[in-house]
């Protein structure tokens, strides 16, 4: 079967001859053209999602230990336990004192379990909020690293309320008087995504993606068929290119060629530029004026004109 660039090159050679016999097939061609082009969009989507879910790509731990110096993490909620889905803590980056958020998940089978595939309960959405909650009481910036498939949707978690952990965080974090930076480093998906990327500036590496819901799950649901995730991860347009168009995100951060799996430190240096970067600018500014501007940014999100 013949890849889009190929179809492409055998249609430009088809537009050739049909110039030099005078036959009028524009309209055909422009028919396949078109189907081309979906086709190599569904396939660079589909491409991004498979590099964002590379087994080997770095996880958020991988990074904090490249990017900080002295990270020290913290743990618990103070109401009910500690989720090891997201880890938290304090570091220094270049000098500066910033605290860290991180989806974090597990590298092999056995750290999987213990990190419920970075899967986050309630208990790990309160223990970010109350390393923000600290973080803002002593002027701290906050640096979060988004990298789930999402919330987990579970009894346990459900009856000890993952919504309202998921909601209350969104409220505080859009209102935390300190600087918020985020970084989508795999994959972003729905509210489990959500409850760690409300921020000033929001950066995605080039092979990351951020959703409101799987490409299998909206496949099920609204193609009604489980098959079709390719077509539903190019109708999300859930790629960084898409959503710095879209102006929900504010950057792209480059991966070395091939992803960030073959060459984490390069990545990781690439990261930590755009931080540096980002917390002089965002910390030298009044933090009423940034809380402002942070609510500004999250209401211009979708907003449209008609006409």
């Amino acid at each position: 079967m013949m890849n889009s660039t190929d179809l492409l090159e055998k249609i430009n050679e088809l537009k050739k001859l049909v110039r030099e016999s005078g036959i009028d097939a524009a309209e055909e061609l422009e028919h396949l053209e078109k189907k081309i082009q979906a086709q190599s969009q569904t396939e660079s989507a589909w491409k991004r999602v498979e590099l964002a879910r590379h087994p080997d790509r770095p996880y958020s731990l991988e990074y904090i230990h490249r990017i900080f110096d002295g990270f020290i993490e913290l743990h618990g909620d103070r109401a009910f336990g500690d989720d090891p889905a997201i880890v938290g803590g304090l570091g220094f980056l270049e000098g500066r004192p910033v605290t860290i958020l991180a989806n974090q998940k597990g590298r092999t089978l056995k750290e999987n379990m213990h990190r419920n595939h970075g899967m986050a309960n309630p208990e790990g959405y309160r223990k970010a909020l109350r390393l923000a909650k600290e973080a803002e009481k002593f002027q701290r910036p906050i640096v979060t690293f988004v990298d789930t498939s999402g919330a987990y949707p579970g009894l346990g978690a459900e009856e000890r309320g993952i919504g309202e952990a998921i909601a209350r965080n969104l409220k505080a974090f859009s209102q935390l008087k300190t600087p918020i930076v985020c970084i989508i480093i795999g994959e972003g998906g729905s509210g489990g995504a959500l409850g760690l990327c409300v921020g000033d500036k929001i950066y995605m590496l080039e092979n990351a993606i951020y959703s409101v819901i799987s490409p299998e799950g909206c496949a099920s649901i609204l193609l009604r068929d489980a098959g079709r995730a390719k077509d539903a991860a190019a109708m999300l347009h859930i790629t960084s290119t898409d959503l710095l168009d879209f102006k929900v995100i504010n950057g792209i951060i480059p991966e070395p060629p091939g992803g960030a799996h073959r060459d984490p430190e390069a990545a990781a240096g690439s990261i930590k530029k755009v931080l540096v970067k980002e917390l002089h600018d965002l910390c030298s500014r009044n933090p009423s004026v940034v809380v402002r501007y942070r609510n500004q940014k999250i209401r211009k999100i979708g907003h449209w004109n008609e006409g």
